[in-house]
Protein backbone atom coordinates (compact mmCIF):
# COMPACT_ATOMS: atom_id res chain seq x y z
CA UNK A 1 0.00 0.00 0.00
CA UNK A 2 2.80 1.72 1.05
CA UNK A 3 4.78 1.38 -2.37
CA UNK A 4 1.22 2.76 -4.18
CA UNK A 5 0.89 5.63 -2.28
CA UNK A 6 4.68 6.66 -3.27
CA UNK A 7 4.21 5.92 -6.72
CA UNK A 8 0.96 7.57 -7.11
CA UNK A 9 3.11 10.90 -5.27
CA UNK A 10 5.70 11.13 -7.57
CA UNK A 11 3.59 10.69 -10.78
CA UNK A 12 1.05 13.63 -9.05
CA UNK A 13 4.67 15.64 -8.58
CA UNK A 14 5.60 14.82 -12.07
CA UNK A 15 2.36 15.82 -13.34
CA UNK A 16 2.94 19.18 -11.46
CA UNK A 17 6.02 19.89 -12.07
CA UNK A 18 5.17 19.87 -16.04
CA UNK A 19 2.09 21.86 -15.13
CA UNK A 20 4.52 24.88 -13.25
CA UNK A 21 7.90 24.38 -14.78
CA UNK A 22 6.73 23.86 -18.68
CA UNK A 23 6.58 27.27 -19.51
CA UNK A 24 9.79 28.07 -18.28
CA UNK A 25 11.49 25.62 -20.78
CA UNK A 26 8.89 26.88 -23.87
CA UNK A 27 10.12 26.88 -27.10
CA UNK A 28 12.91 24.10 -26.00
CA UNK A 29 11.01 21.01 -27.03
CA UNK A 30 10.08 20.92 -30.14
CA UNK A 31 9.24 22.75 -33.49
CA UNK A 32 6.50 25.47 -33.66
CA UNK A 33 3.69 25.21 -35.65
CA UNK A 34 2.09 28.32 -37.07
CA UNK A 35 -0.90 27.25 -38.87
CA UNK A 36 -2.08 30.09 -41.58
CA UNK A 37 -5.81 29.30 -42.06
CA UNK A 38 -6.20 30.28 -45.90
CA UNK A 39 -4.19 28.49 -48.85
CA UNK A 40 -0.96 29.85 -50.21
CA UNK A 41 -1.02 33.13 -52.29
CA UNK A 42 -3.22 34.74 -50.22
CA UNK A 43 -2.00 37.50 -47.58
CA UNK A 44 -2.30 34.81 -44.53
CA UNK A 45 -0.01 33.30 -45.58
CA UNK A 46 1.95 36.10 -46.52
CA UNK A 47 2.35 37.47 -42.95
CA UNK A 48 2.44 33.93 -41.20
CA UNK A 49 5.65 33.57 -43.71
CA UNK A 50 7.09 37.06 -42.54
CA UNK A 51 6.61 36.36 -39.37
CA UNK A 52 8.00 32.73 -39.00
CA UNK A 53 11.81 33.62 -40.01
CA UNK A 54 11.84 36.67 -37.07
CA UNK A 55 10.24 34.47 -34.90
CA UNK A 56 12.03 31.85 -34.91
CA UNK A 57 15.14 34.12 -34.73
CA UNK A 58 13.72 35.63 -31.29
CA UNK A 59 12.83 32.28 -30.09
CA UNK A 60 15.67 30.31 -30.94
CA UNK A 61 13.25 27.32 -32.05
CA UNK A 62 12.08 26.06 -35.88
CA UNK A 63 8.98 27.66 -37.09
CA UNK A 64 7.13 25.41 -39.58
CA UNK A 65 3.82 27.23 -41.34
CA UNK A 66 1.43 25.19 -42.42
CA UNK A 67 -1.40 26.04 -44.29
CA UNK A 68 -5.17 24.49 -43.29
CA UNK A 69 -6.83 26.45 -45.68
CA UNK A 70 -11.00 25.81 -45.99
CA UNK A 71 -14.41 27.28 -44.73
CA UNK A 72 -13.22 31.21 -44.50
CA UNK A 73 -10.50 29.79 -41.83
CA UNK A 74 -12.94 27.68 -40.08
CA UNK A 75 -10.93 24.37 -40.66
CA UNK A 76 -7.40 25.72 -39.66
CA UNK A 77 -8.58 27.25 -36.75
CA UNK A 78 -10.11 23.83 -35.85
CA UNK A 79 -6.64 22.38 -36.37
CA UNK A 80 -5.67 24.76 -33.80
CA UNK A 81 -8.13 23.85 -31.30
CA UNK A 82 -7.51 20.01 -32.02
CA UNK A 83 -3.80 20.17 -31.22
CA UNK A 84 -1.92 19.69 -28.07
CA UNK A 85 -2.43 22.51 -25.73
CA UNK A 86 1.24 22.71 -24.88
CA UNK A 87 2.27 26.17 -26.62
CA UNK A 88 3.62 24.14 -29.70
CA UNK A 89 0.96 25.38 -32.12
CA UNK A 90 -0.94 28.83 -33.31
CA UNK A 91 -2.49 30.44 -35.98
CA UNK A 92 -2.80 33.17 -38.07
CA UNK A 93 -6.61 34.32 -38.65
CA UNK A 94 -7.74 36.82 -40.93
CA UNK A 95 -11.26 39.03 -40.62
CA UNK A 96 -13.53 35.89 -41.53
CA UNK A 97 -12.48 35.17 -37.72
CA UNK A 98 -14.56 37.56 -36.35
CA UNK A 99 -17.70 37.05 -38.89
CA UNK A 100 -17.40 32.94 -38.64
CA UNK A 101 -19.29 32.46 -35.33
CA UNK A 102 -22.63 34.17 -37.01
CA UNK A 103 -21.98 33.30 -40.35
CA UNK A 104 -21.61 29.18 -39.54
CA UNK A 105 -24.66 27.52 -39.16
CA UNK A 106 -22.58 25.28 -35.56
CA UNK A 107 -18.80 25.86 -35.38
CA UNK A 108 -16.62 22.81 -34.19
CA UNK A 109 -15.18 24.99 -31.51
CA UNK A 110 -16.48 27.26 -29.34
CA UNK A 111 -14.24 31.17 -29.62
CA UNK A 112 -14.82 32.27 -26.57
CA UNK A 113 -14.03 29.07 -24.45
CA UNK A 114 -11.21 27.59 -26.86
CA UNK A 115 -9.70 30.35 -28.27
CA UNK A 116 -7.11 32.74 -26.99
CA UNK A 117 -6.53 36.14 -28.86
CA UNK A 118 -2.53 36.53 -28.27
CA UNK A 119 -1.87 39.24 -30.95
CA UNK A 120 -3.44 42.00 -33.00
CA UNK A 121 -1.44 42.10 -35.86
CA UNK A 122 -2.39 45.34 -37.88
CA UNK A 123 -5.33 46.47 -40.27
CA UNK A 124 -4.96 47.30 -44.16
CA UNK A 125 -7.88 48.47 -46.57
CA UNK A 126 -8.93 46.35 -49.01
CA UNK A 127 -9.59 47.46 -52.90
CA UNK A 128 -12.17 46.39 -55.47
CA UNK A 129 -10.59 45.80 -58.89
CA UNK A 130 -11.90 45.35 -62.39
CA UNK A 131 -10.44 42.50 -64.07
CA UNK A 132 -9.20 44.08 -68.25
CA UNK A 133 -11.78 41.79 -69.78
CA UNK A 134 -14.82 43.17 -67.76
CA UNK A 135 -14.50 46.80 -69.75
CA UNK A 136 -14.84 48.68 -66.56
CA UNK A 137 -11.97 50.99 -65.57
CA UNK A 138 -13.81 53.42 -62.83
CA UNK A 139 -15.91 52.60 -59.47
CA UNK A 140 -18.23 55.85 -60.86
CA UNK A 141 -18.92 53.06 -64.01
CA UNK A 142 -19.63 50.38 -61.45
CA UNK A 143 -21.68 52.58 -59.51
CA UNK A 144 -23.68 54.42 -63.10
CA UNK A 145 -24.39 50.70 -64.32
CA UNK A 146 -25.75 48.96 -60.88
CA UNK A 147 -28.06 51.77 -60.52
CA UNK A 148 -29.80 51.48 -64.17
CA UNK A 149 -30.19 48.10 -62.94
CA UNK A 150 -27.36 45.95 -64.93
CA UNK A 151 -26.21 42.71 -63.03
CA UNK A 152 -22.41 42.17 -61.87
CA UNK A 153 -20.54 39.97 -59.61
CA UNK A 154 -17.91 40.33 -57.43
CA UNK A 155 -15.74 37.56 -56.13
CA UNK A 156 -13.89 37.31 -52.30
CA UNK A 157 -11.21 35.53 -50.38
CA UNK A 158 -14.30 33.94 -48.96
CA UNK A 159 -17.85 33.72 -47.33
CA UNK A 160 -17.87 36.36 -44.58
CA UNK A 161 -14.72 38.21 -45.29
CA UNK A 162 -15.05 42.00 -44.83
CA UNK A 163 -14.39 42.02 -48.38
CA UNK A 164 -17.57 39.95 -49.04
CA UNK A 165 -19.41 41.90 -46.22
CA UNK A 166 -18.24 45.60 -47.47
CA UNK A 167 -19.93 45.15 -50.91
CA UNK A 168 -23.04 43.03 -49.63
CA UNK A 169 -23.53 45.92 -47.25
CA UNK A 170 -23.25 48.40 -50.17
CA UNK A 171 -25.30 46.71 -52.25
CA UNK A 172 -28.02 46.02 -49.97
CA UNK A 173 -28.34 49.38 -49.01
CA UNK A 174 -28.41 51.03 -52.55
CA UNK A 175 -30.24 48.26 -54.11
CA UNK A 176 -27.27 47.19 -56.91
CA UNK A 177 -28.09 43.84 -58.43
CA UNK A 178 -24.26 42.05 -57.61
CA UNK A 179 -24.01 38.55 -56.64
CA UNK A 180 -21.19 37.69 -54.83
CA UNK A 181 -18.62 34.52 -56.00
CA UNK A 182 -16.81 33.12 -53.08
CA UNK A 183 -13.63 31.78 -53.28
CA UNK A 184 -11.13 29.69 -51.04
CA UNK A 185 -8.61 32.65 -50.33
CA UNK A 186 -7.06 35.12 -52.43
CA UNK A 187 -4.51 32.97 -54.63
CA UNK A 188 -7.61 31.18 -56.29
CA UNK A 189 -10.03 34.08 -56.41
CA UNK A 190 -6.91 36.48 -58.37
CA UNK A 191 -6.77 33.42 -60.74
CA UNK A 192 -9.87 34.07 -62.13
CA UNK A 193 -10.09 37.89 -61.84
CA UNK A 194 -6.52 37.62 -63.85
CA UNK A 195 -8.03 35.38 -66.47
CA UNK A 196 -11.06 37.59 -66.92
CA UNK A 197 -13.82 35.10 -65.12
CA UNK A 198 -15.21 37.50 -62.71
CA UNK A 199 -15.49 41.44 -63.21
CA UNK A 200 -14.65 42.34 -59.81
CA UNK A 201 -12.59 41.58 -57.01
CA UNK A 202 -12.26 42.72 -53.82
CA UNK A 203 -8.98 41.37 -51.75
CA UNK A 204 -6.60 42.96 -49.39
CA UNK A 205 -3.73 45.75 -50.50
CA UNK A 206 -1.05 43.27 -50.85
CA UNK A 207 -3.15 41.21 -52.59
CA UNK A 208 -4.62 43.64 -55.46
CA UNK A 209 -1.48 46.04 -55.39
CA UNK A 210 0.99 43.64 -57.50
CA UNK A 211 -1.51 42.85 -60.41
CA UNK A 212 -2.79 46.83 -60.55
CA UNK A 213 1.15 47.45 -60.78
CA UNK A 214 1.56 45.39 -63.59
CA UNK A 215 -1.91 46.29 -65.34
CA UNK A 216 -2.77 43.26 -64.89
CA UNK A 217 -6.08 44.77 -63.15
CA UNK A 218 -7.46 48.02 -62.68
CA UNK A 219 -8.14 49.30 -59.11
CA UNK A 220 -11.33 50.90 -58.57
CA UNK A 221 -11.61 52.16 -54.95
CA UNK A 222 -10.26 51.47 -51.80
CA UNK A 223 -12.30 50.36 -48.50
CA UNK A 224 -10.80 53.03 -46.06
CA UNK A 225 -12.34 56.46 -45.19
CA UNK A 226 -9.39 58.32 -46.34
CA UNK A 227 -6.97 56.98 -49.35
CA UNK A 228 -4.08 54.83 -48.94
CA UNK A 229 -0.31 56.05 -49.32
CA UNK A 230 0.44 52.56 -50.94
CA UNK A 231 -2.42 53.70 -53.45
CA UNK A 232 -2.78 57.29 -53.62
CA UNK A 233 -4.30 57.58 -56.72
CA UNK A 234 -7.29 55.65 -55.92
CA UNK A 235 -10.02 56.82 -54.56
CA UNK A 236 -12.23 55.83 -51.47
CA UNK A 237 -15.70 54.17 -51.49
CA UNK A 238 -16.60 57.38 -49.12
CA UNK A 239 -15.47 60.08 -51.38
CA UNK A 240 -18.00 58.38 -54.56
CA UNK A 241 -21.14 59.38 -52.72
CA UNK A 242 -20.89 56.80 -49.80
CA UNK A 243 -19.87 58.85 -46.79
CA UNK A 244 -18.29 57.22 -43.56
CA UNK A 245 -17.96 54.30 -45.09
CA UNK A 246 -15.13 51.85 -43.58
CA UNK A 247 -14.12 48.48 -43.40
CA UNK A 248 -10.56 47.11 -42.97
CA UNK A 249 -8.82 43.87 -43.40
CA UNK A 250 -7.29 42.06 -40.19
CA UNK A 251 -4.88 40.19 -38.57
CA UNK A 252 -4.40 38.54 -35.83
CA UNK A 253 -2.31 35.57 -34.15
CA UNK A 254 -4.32 33.36 -31.28
CA UNK A 255 -4.17 29.95 -29.74
CA UNK A 256 -5.45 27.53 -27.78
CA UNK A 257 -7.12 28.35 -24.91
CA UNK A 258 -5.73 25.51 -22.65
CA UNK A 259 -2.41 26.46 -23.59
CA UNK A 260 -0.43 27.74 -20.55
CA UNK A 261 -0.67 31.20 -20.03
CA UNK A 262 2.91 32.04 -19.41
CA UNK A 263 3.53 30.54 -23.17
CA UNK A 264 0.53 32.61 -24.23
CA UNK A 265 1.85 36.10 -22.79
CA UNK A 266 5.84 34.71 -24.12
CA UNK A 267 4.35 34.25 -27.58
CA UNK A 268 2.60 37.96 -27.39
CA UNK A 269 5.56 39.02 -26.31
CA UNK A 270 7.62 37.38 -29.05
CA UNK A 271 5.29 38.78 -31.98
CA UNK A 272 5.16 42.18 -30.57
CA UNK A 273 9.01 42.50 -30.87
CA UNK A 274 9.43 41.17 -34.37
CA UNK A 275 6.79 43.28 -35.33
CA UNK A 276 8.58 46.65 -34.04
CA UNK A 277 11.77 45.87 -35.85
CA UNK A 278 12.44 47.79 -38.83
CA UNK A 279 13.15 44.88 -41.39
CA UNK A 280 9.71 42.98 -40.63
CA UNK A 281 7.72 46.76 -40.25
CA UNK A 282 9.07 47.37 -43.37
CA UNK A 283 7.79 44.01 -44.88
CA UNK A 284 4.18 44.76 -43.49
CA UNK A 285 4.23 48.02 -44.62
CA UNK A 286 5.15 47.37 -48.06
CA UNK A 287 1.69 44.53 -47.86
CA UNK A 288 -0.18 47.52 -47.15
CA UNK A 289 -0.56 46.60 -43.38
CA UNK A 290 -0.96 48.93 -40.47
CA UNK A 291 0.72 47.76 -37.44
CA UNK A 292 -1.06 47.37 -34.39
CA UNK A 293 0.94 45.42 -32.17
CA UNK A 294 -1.45 44.73 -29.52
CA UNK A 295 -1.91 42.23 -27.26
CA UNK A 296 -5.23 40.57 -25.71
CA UNK A 297 -5.82 43.88 -24.01
CA UNK A 298 -6.46 45.22 -27.49
CA UNK A 299 -7.19 42.41 -29.45
CA UNK A 300 -10.06 41.58 -27.38
CA UNK A 301 -12.48 44.40 -27.57
CA UNK A 302 -11.33 44.67 -31.01
CA UNK A 303 -12.66 41.46 -32.10
CA UNK A 304 -15.66 42.47 -30.07
CA UNK A 305 -16.52 45.23 -31.83
CA UNK A 306 -16.14 43.59 -35.52
CA UNK A 307 -18.27 41.26 -34.23
CA UNK A 308 -20.31 43.58 -33.19
CA UNK A 309 -20.34 45.42 -36.41
CA UNK A 310 -20.25 42.99 -39.13
CA UNK A 311 -21.84 39.80 -37.12
CA UNK A 312 -24.91 41.73 -36.75
CA UNK A 313 -25.08 42.67 -40.15
CA UNK A 314 -24.80 39.01 -40.94
CA UNK A 315 -27.75 38.52 -38.71
CA UNK A 316 -29.79 40.93 -39.49
CA UNK A 317 -29.42 40.41 -43.47
CA UNK A 318 -29.77 37.30 -43.39
CA UNK A 319 -26.28 36.68 -44.85
CA UNK A 320 -25.26 33.02 -46.25
CA UNK A 321 -21.97 31.35 -46.79
CA UNK A 322 -22.92 31.04 -50.30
Amino acid sequence: MLKKILISLFAFLNLSSTLVFGATDWPTKKPIRLIAVFPAGGSVDAVARVLAPALQSYLGQNIIVENIGGASGVIGTNALVNADPDGYTFAVVFDTHGVNPSLKEKLPYDYKKDLANITLIGTSPMVLAASKASGITTFKQVIEESKSGKASSYGSIGAGSLGHLAMASLALKQGFPWTHIPYKGGGPMMQDALAGHIPLAVGSIYLIKPHADSGRVIPLAVTSPKRNKDMPNVPTIAENGFPGFDAPAWWGVIGSAKTPPDILKKMNEAVIHVLKTPEIAKKMDEQGIDIIAGGPEVFNPFLEKQMSIWGKFVIDNKIKEN
